[in-house]
């Protein structure tokens, strides 16, 4: 399954431009908002899940930020990524790593995902999720998913939706919830999507 998985994703991009993907966005306002809102240091450590050829890391770079870690199943997308970003591509630490398999070997302030949580359908990948997500993150963690007003499908594949509730019973063990915000996203061909972001705080915090 993850190796058919993996070979979705580098179809994806391998065979779309940025224009024709459904979650592209020019400027990630909502995401760099909630960076905004916590005041986090430009020191702190950062990693987008799914980052693919998301262009949050562009801004995060022109803002300052120097600990940014991308992760992305897809070889490809971080290719592309790389020759977008020219010489500041080597500022950034690039994991080719389906978030399942993925074993943090650093721990991170702010962890941030608006493209992989909705496309983990079973309990054993949410909950393997969640336990990842939750020994390495020290401060905040923001979601972005497709809410319960969202697609059921994306890319083709089964996607799972979530509600404000339903999203916090899964990481109120360890975080407390800081807001969460509901979202219409506009793809590049002018169809809405439906998105729920949720930011959470450690609780030792």
């Amino acid at each position: 399954m993850d190796d058919q998985y993996k070979k979705h994703w580098e179809n994806v991009y391998e065979t779309k431009a940025p224009e024709q993907m459904s979650w592209t966005q020019e400027i990630p306002q909502t995401s760099l908002d909630f960076i905004h809102s916590l005041n986090l240091p430009k020191t702190a450590k950062i990693i987008d899940i799914g980052g693919g050829e998301s262009k949050l890391v562009d801004f995060l770079l022109e803002e300052g930020y120097v600990n940014i870690t991308v992760l992305d199943i897809s070889s490809k997308a971080i290719e592309k990524t790389k020759n977008r970003l020219g010489k500041r591509a080597a500022k950034i630490k690039w994991i080719v790593s389906n978030i399942l398999d993925f074993k943090p070997e650093e721990t991170f302030e702010f962890w941030h995902d608006r493209a992989t949580f909705h496309f983990l359908t079973t309990e054993e990948q949410i909950k393997r999720y969640v336990e990842t997500a939750s020994s390495s993150v020290t401060n905040y963690i923001t979601l972005g998913t497709f809410s319960t007003k969202g697609p059921e499908k994306c890319s083709g594949l089964e996607i799972k939706q979530y509600s404000k509730e339903k999203l916090w019973d899964l990481w109120n063990k360890d975080f407390k919830k800081v807001r969460c915000l509901e979202e219409m996203h506009t793809t590049p061909f002018n169809t809405k999507q439906h998105f729920l972001f949720c930011c959470f705080k450690k609780k030792n915090l």
